[in-house]
């Protein structure tokens, strides 16, 4: 997931300090279900969990009632924050 992220112009590594720490991301899927990240968890440099999104399993597209893609974490105790259909990422910083 932190390839994506970068790709989209977000704030990973020696970047990622002061406001930035405040930012956060929503995972969305067709059904509705969400989960959040602080942006700190997803960063490789400052954690050692795997967040992976997938578009495929056992080397076949995904597709039906999976959706096309898949965010896999599978360091998680439960699998509560793996989302299946999912359909975005939204980039937050936290205002107060």
């Amino acid at each position: 997931m932190s390839e994506v992220l970068k790709k989209a112009g977000v704030a990973l590594g020696s970047a990622l300090r002061g406001a930035a720490l405040s930012t956060y991301v929503v995972a969305s899927a067709t059904d509705g279900y969400q989960v959040v990240f602080s942006l700190g968890e997803l960063d490789p440099e400052m954690t050692e969990g795997k967040y992976l999104l997938a578009d495929k399993a056992n080397g076949r597209p995904l597709f039906g009632e999976n959706g096309a893609f898949r965010l896999v974490i599978p360091n998680d105790k439960r699998g509560a924050r793996s989302i299946r259909m999912l359909t975005s990422l939204s980039v937050v910083q936290l205002r107060r």
